[in-house]
């Protein structure tokens, strides 16, 4: 049961840096966005102001990469999961992508567990 605990912790973690990484994506994206209509809207010359055009796209780049890296932590922390004896449990509220290997039967949700 401590495995359980333990592991629904580590999942609300996980979800709750998911969830901060995409928001910190649309946020820079949408920054990245305005930067131009603001200049022309201005009538600022496109001279003016590149180098942050280029430190939104490298901010934008690290980001995306960063969230490569949650994913892939993801996905370890699920093997891990499996490890130590919790492969029939599911975290999350979220769709399982295509493909999962994570059965649709017999799974204990958060809810469930909760409750039980």
């Amino acid at each position: 049961m401590k495995r359980r605990i333990l592991a629904n912790e580590v999942a609300e973690q996980l979800f709750e840096t998911e969830a901060a990484i995409d928001t910190a994506l649309g946020k820079i994206a949408g920054l990245a966005g305005l930067l131009p209509r603001a200049r022309m809207e201005s009538n600022v010359s496109a001279v003016v102001g590149q180098a942050a055009f280029e430190s939104i796209a490298r901010s934008l780049t690290a980001l995306t990469e960063a969230r490569r890296e949650i994913v892939d932590t993801h996905h370890n922390l699920t093997r891990m999961k499996d490890d130590v004896g919790l492969r029939r449990v599911a975290f999350g509220e979220g769709t399982k992508p295509p493909g999962s290997d994570v059965p649709l039967t017999g799974l204990v949700s958060i809810e469930e567990r909760k409750a039980g």
